[in-house]
């Protein structure tokens, strides 16, 4: 197939600008591309000089032809050179260039070609993420969890306040929420961080081998047990021992638990010698402890030494502010891993990731946020890009945006909130009949304690002295 007379076709196909120019850099030919990022029509182009785009990565002479004009035909070759351009408004655009110059069949020196890529969107991103982290004092977050939220920044202060401490902190919240992350945060913060920090899944594990990993064990303790093995309590040493799941360790490695917890002293399985221990202890859990210990399946006495502290990770539906900020922190991870200039949601996209309850949280976020990447082709993600349970019940049209679109008032629940009261006249009468409580008034209410604050704020309550508000 002779492709030699489609030249123009193939160089308006490509998604960078190309330009040709000759000896004494007058352009030649300028791509659909590289005429839309200039600003200027290839016949404005055409005859003139590429000194009107002021590309400050050039290093003109201009006293001749070739290498006398520029010191591109020198070089014989630029490769990924970042530099601005000057467009026909007057505007600078930020570019990576790569140039080639080519040669007649005699060897002299006929012009150029060059390709110039617009990098403006990827800088534009960055400076607005650069300048949302400035905004709101974060990096990656406070040790990696992100969230500006009232309810999140009162989780980072309770860290913060008991990190020093070596109280032992029971951290409780629903699957997903990032109660390893705060387990963490607590260990980093903490007096211990330049200490092993060690994790077990008591749920993962089975009662022989759970007590095995907790304790050690000696040769021959049981079967499959060749050699002495050091327990996590023991690995962790000086540091913090984390607990994950504790709510399912079976009562048998309870009591075994406790006891350590009380004497800070280990027995390795099949060994009679106490060793001694020093260890922070940390542990989660998604379950209810207080049923269980009502139902006989936990240790009332264990629930009461592990949970001196008690930390809750809010689900992500009680946060719903946070959502953008994730999303975006998750982007920013999986484009680099990925190397897909995918910049972020569009409008309507992104309204369906911030309504949708999220039962599996963060990590249902993430997964989320992934799969959309998977297939997404372009620098946005649409909502044809999210999972099908995201794509049911539109949140509006793509005029609208999650900060303009009102909230709606909350249906009253029966008995406990008039009908038809303003927003206002609804939270504090919901205030006052839960004593100031704004939980129970959130409960009330059918909102969130987060929407309750918000509200508050909104209206200037104050929680002393409601009977004397008006509204």
């Amino acid at each position: 197939m002779d492709i030699g007379n489609h030249w123009r076709e193939i160089i308006d196909s490509v998604q960078d600008g190309i330009i040709l120019v000759d000896d004494q850099g007058n352009f030649v030919a300028a791509n659909h591309s590289a005429q839309l990022m200039t600003g200027y029509s290839e016949d404005q182009l055409i005859g003139r000089s590429c000194r009107i785009l002021n590309c400050t990565g050039c290093d003109i002479k201009g006293i001749g032809k070739g290498k006398d004009w520029c010191q591109l035909f020198s070089q014989g070759l630029v490769r990924d050179k970042k530099c601005m351009i000057t467009d026909s408004r007057k505007q600078t655009i930020p570019i990576v260039k790569t140039a080639t110059v080519l040669y007649s069949d005699t060897g002299e020196i006929i012009g150029a070609v060059e390709t110039l890529k617009d990098i403006s969107e990827n800088i534009s991103y960055k400076n607005e993420l650069a300048s949302i982290k400035r905004i709101y004092h974060i990096d990656d977050g406070f040790h990696g969890i992100i969230g500006r939220t009232p309810v999140m920044q009162n989780l980072f202060e309770h860290i913060q306040g008991v990190a020093p401490l070596d109280t032992p902190v029971i951290i409780s919240g629903e699957s997903g929420t990032g109660k390893e992350m705060v387990a963490k945060a607590l260990h980093e913060t903490g007096n211990r961080s330049d200490k092993p920090f060690i994790k077990v899944n008591c749920a993962a594990l089975s009662e022989t081998i759970l007590e095995s990993e907790l304790f050690g064990h000696v040769k021959g303790a049981y079967t499959g047990a060749a050699s002495d093995r050091i327990g996590r309590f023991e690995a962790a040493s000086q540091g913090t021992l984390f607990l994950d799941e504790i709510g399912d360790i079976p009562l048998s490695v309870q009591v075994k638990l406790l006891r350590v917890l009380e004497e800070q002293m280990i027995q390795r399985v099949g060994d009679n010698r106490s060793i001694p221990i020093d260890v922070r202890i940390i542990t989660a859990t998604n379950r209810d402890l207080e049923a269980m210990i009502r139902k006989g399946a936990f240790r009332e006495d264990l629930f009461f030494r592990i949970n001196v502290f008690p930390v809750v990770c809010p689900p992500l539906r009680e946060r719903k502010d946070d959502i953008t900020l994730i999303i975006q922190h998750f982007i920013t991870i999986l484009a680099k891993k990925t190397q897909k200039n995918i910049l972020g949601f569009t409008p309507r996209a992104m309204r369906r990731m911030v309504s949708y309850p999220w039962p599996g949280n963060i990590r249902e976020l993430r997964n989320t946020v992934e799969y959309a990447f998977v297939l997404a082709k372009g620098k946005s993600i649409g909502v044809e890009h999210l999972p099908g349970k995201l794509v049911t019940g539109d949140p509006g049209g793509d005029e609208a945006s999650p900060s303009n679109v009102p909230e709606p008032v909350p249906a009253p629940m029966t008995g406990e909130i008039p009908v038809k009261q303003s927003e206002k006249a609804a939270l504090v009468d919901a205030l006052q009949r839960a004593d100031g409580n704004q939980t129970r008034a959130a409960q009330m209410l059918g909102v969130s304690r987060v929407t309750v604050w918000k509200r508050m704020k909104k209206h200037g309550i104050t929680l002393k002295p409601l009977e004397k508000q008006v509204f």
